[in-house]
């Protein structure tokens, strides 16, 4: 099983679980640093490593009327900062090859959406980079074709690569997550992440936007936790219902520090019993 280095630490088999977490998009400023500095604080405390997570632009946006976020070159200022005020790593989505290079210069870690994990341009020129490359699997794909898009970052000679269950299309405007595909994509020998926030969203069920369920981002968490994950992601805001996108599947920051007590908890009894963690 690879280990992947980011920003300090190793995520993988044996080493503490990776709580990846943060607003969908990029707000305010000085709203994404109270977050980072409450998730940071929290996943310390439940003795997991942090990574924020922002988009500096969401470019899969239902509605041409929602708010994408502050683009390319504001974004990876404001991630700098953000990086260097509360010395955590970060990291964003990327969706065109000609945005991976300056993603690079700031990001620790690279995130291909989705939508876009099998881009082979775009899976390319993030693996040159030489940073770690999280894929998240697409809505459309079985956990056993993401073997592909890890091939394809392979090809550039970068082995740092993290892959992403975020559920599966079930009917309309309905995704389902199915736990063997943890298992399945963790035996192609790279740490796997459960993304129990967007698992729960309904893609395009609201009016122009998606809505979501956030009811169910804890069941799913500590079902994942059980079966087996390297690490969570997560998006979370102080005010959920405010929030400029995908507030309906995010969940609260003081919901969020509870869960991951419970997530803790579960892991250390599975890896108390042996697990597929190590």
């Amino acid at each position: 099983m690879q280990k992947v280095e980011i920003g300090g630490f190793q995520v993988g088999p044996g080493c503490r679980p990776l709580l990846i977490a943060g607003p969908c998009v990029l707000e305010e400023l000085d709203t994404a640093k109270q977050i980072c500095a409450f998730m940071k604080r929290a996943a310390q405390e439940a003795g997991f490593s942090y990574m924020f997570k922002a988009s500096f632009d969401k470019a899969n946006r239902t509605s041409i009327n929602s708010y994408r976020g502050p683009g390319l070159e504001k974004g990876l200022e404001m991630l700098a900062e953000i990086k260097s005020a509360l010395s955590v790593p970060v990291i964003s989505d990327i969706h065109e090859p000609r945005q991976a290079e300056a993603a690079a210069e700031v990001l620790d870690c690279i995130q291909i959406p989705a939508f876009l994990c099998r881009q082979t341009d775009l899976l390319l020129a993030a693996g040159r980079t030489g940073r770690p490359i999280n894929i998240k699997k697409g809505q459309f794909l079985a956990p056993w074709d993401m073997i592909h898009g890890v091939k394809k970052v392979l090809s550039t000679g970068n082995r740092a690569i993290l892959l992403t269950e975020r559920g599966v299309s079930f009917g309309y405007n309905n995704l389902v997550v199915d736990m063997r595909s943890l298992v399945i994509m963790r035996n192609f020998g790279f740490p796997v992440v459960f993304d129990a926030t967007h698992s729960v969203q309904l893609p395009g069920g609201g009016d122009g936007c998606s809505a979501g369920q956030r009811e169910f981002v804890a069941p799913l968490a500590r079902a994942a936790m059980a079966v087996g994950v390297d690490g969570l992601f997560m998006e979370v805001h102080p005010t959920p219902d405010k929030a400029l996108c995908d507030g309906p599947n995010s969940i609260s920051l003081d919901s969020a520090s509870q869960l991951l007590g419970v997530l803790s908890r579960i892991r250390g009894a599975v890896q108390a019993k042996g697990s597929s963690h190590e």
